[in-house]
């Protein structure tokens, strides 16, 4: 991916530090998340997929190969730079729009647009709802991030960059069923906590009635 970077993401501290880790690591395994995995086989309807913060996705190259438009946004140029290289090795680069763009001034164009909304590895609060709403009648929200308690391990790391405890199920919009939601303990890296929702269908009938861990 080649682009004129915009000067306000030129300095971003986020797009300067994962750049360098993407350019600096080995190359990426594109495999994709489990949630990711997990959330396109509860069969969301047909729709295009939003991948927020996405790096060099393996999830967003999961749901092109199943033939679906994927949105995927990043702060990190490099990694969508890798993410188009390796969406053209596989043939599906004309199912991927690639935004360059930082999360806390992004939204997508109108709410319900999207049959699956996924997010795993970030955690901003102003970004969730509208995140949420952009998920479609029936449309699945898949989401995972550090909760507070990886400070534990992590002392550096942000208290906003972390949920709060009961979040973010309970900041979802009207509408939406829990399908699971699961801690998942790192020792290393810190905890996270995985969340599946779905969208209420046309009517206000939940399409799917499954329930279980994330």
């Amino acid at each position: 991916m080649t682009e004129d970077v915009p000067p306000r993401l030129a300095g971003h501290p986020d797009r300067i530090r994962w750049n360098a880790k993407y350019a600096g690591g080995a190359g990426p395994a594109f495999v994709p998340h489990p949630l990711a995995a997990r959330a396109l086989a509860l069969a969301p309807p047909d729709g295009p997929v939003l991948d927020l913060a996405c790096g060099p996705s393996g999830a967003a190259l999961l749901a092109a190969g199943q033939g679906r438009r994927v949105t995927a946004v990043d702060v990190s140029d490099t990694a969508l730079g890798l993410l188009d290289a390796e969406a053209r090795r596989r043939g599906v680069r004309g199912l991927l729009t690639l935004v360059h763009a930082d999360l806390g001034e992004w939204a997508a164009d109108g709410p319900g647009g999207f049959a699956l909304v996924l997010c795993t590895g970030f955690w901003d609060r102003p970004v969730f709802g509208p995140a949420a709403r952009a998920a479609g009648p029936g449309g699945v929200l898949a989401w995972e991030a550090f909760t507070i308690a990886a400070r534990t391990v992590r002392p550096g790391l942000p208290a906003g960059w972390c949920l709060a405890p009961g979040e973010p199920a309970s900041l979802l919009p009207p509408g939406f069923t829990v399908l699971g939601e699961e801690d998942v303990p790192d020792e290393r890296h810190g905890a996270k906590r995985r969340l599946l929702a779905r969208r209420a269908g046309h009517g206000g009938h939940d399409r799917n009635g499954e329930h279980g861990p994330a």
